[in-house]
C-alpha cells in the first residue's frame, strides 16, 4: 500500500513592507480630515458666535443718553426707585450688560492668575465638549476610556474646583456685584419719562435667546 501523504498545516501569510505602507498611505488622509474637522467646526462655531454678539450689541443704545446727567434725579421713595429700575432695565438692557461684563473683564485683567485659570477651564470645555464632533471616539485618558457623560461630569466638578476652591469665584462674584450695583443705582436715578420701548427693541429682548439657541444647535444639542 502506498504511504499516506502527512496533513496540512496551516500557513499564515506575513504581510509584506509594501502592503503595510500602503495601508498607512490609505489611513493617513482619514486622520488627518478628521484632524482638520474639529478646527473647521471652531472657526464656524466662534464665527456665529460673534455674529450673534454683534446683533445683540446692535440694539444698544446711545452711550450719551444713557450718561445725560441731566435725566438724574433722586427717586422718591422706594417704589419710585424700583419703577424707574424696571423701565431703565428694559431700555437699556444691552448698555448694562456691558457695564457688567467691562466689570468682569477689568477685574480678570487685573489678576493674571485668575484670567489664566479661567481661560484654561475654558479651553478645556471647549475641546473635551462643546466644540468636540459628534462622531469623534470618546476620550482616553490614564488607560480607560471616558463616556460623553463622564467627561462633562469631570468637566462640572473641575469648573466647580477652580471657582470655589480658588480665587477666581470670589472675584467673578466680585467683579459682578459691582457691576449690578452700577446697574441698579443709575436706573434708580435714571428719570425713565422720555424712553419708550417700540417693537424692533422689544423684538430685540430676544437676542440672548437666540444666541442660546445658536450654542445649542452648534453643540449638537449637548448643552
Amino acid at each position: 500500500m502506498a504511504a499516506a501523504s502527512p496533513p496540512l498545516l496551516p500557513t499564515a501569510v506575513l504581510p509584506t513592507a509594501a502592503a503595510a505602507a500602503a495601508a498607512d498611505s490609505y489611513a493617513g488622509p482619514t486622520s488627518i480630515a478628521s484632524a482638520d474637522a474639529n478646527p473647521a467646526g471652531a472657526r464656524a462655531f466662534l464665527g456665529g458666535l460673534l455674529d450673534s454678539v454683534k446683533r445683540a450689541l446692535a440694539g444698544a443704545r446711545p452711550w450719551p443718553e444713557l450718561v445725560d446727567r441731566s435725566a438724574l434725579s433722586r427717586p422718591d421713595s422706594l417704589s419710585d426707585a424700583t419703577a424707574r429700575l424696571r423701565k431703565n432695565l428694559a431700555y437699556f438692557r444691552v448698555n448694562y450688560a456691558a457695564i457688567v461684563a467691562l466689570s468682569l473683564a477689568a477685574a480678570l485683567l487685573a489678576h493674571p492668575f485668575s484670567l489664566a485659570a479661567l481661560l484654561a477651564l475654558l479651553a478645556a470645555w471647549c475641546f473635551l465638549y462643546l466644540l468636540r464632533p459628534a462622531d469623534a471616539p470618546h476620550l482616553a485618558a490614564f488607560g480607560r476610556t471616558f463616556s460623553d457623560r463622564e467627561t462633562l461630569g469631570g468637566l462640572i466638578v473641575a469648573s466647580a474646583l477652580v471657582v470655589f476652591l480658588t480665587s477666581v469665584g470670589s472675584l467673578i462674584f466680585s467683579a459682578l456685584a459691582l457691576g449690578a450695583a452700577l446697574v441698579c443705582a443709575h436706573g434708580a436715578f435714571r428719570v425713565p419719562e422720555d424712553l419708550f420701548l417700540d417693537e424692533p427693541d422689544q423684538a430685540n429682548g430676544g437676542a440672548s435667546v437666540n444666541l442660546l439657541s445658536f450654542i445649542a444647535n452648534a453643540t449638537g444639542g449637548r448643552v
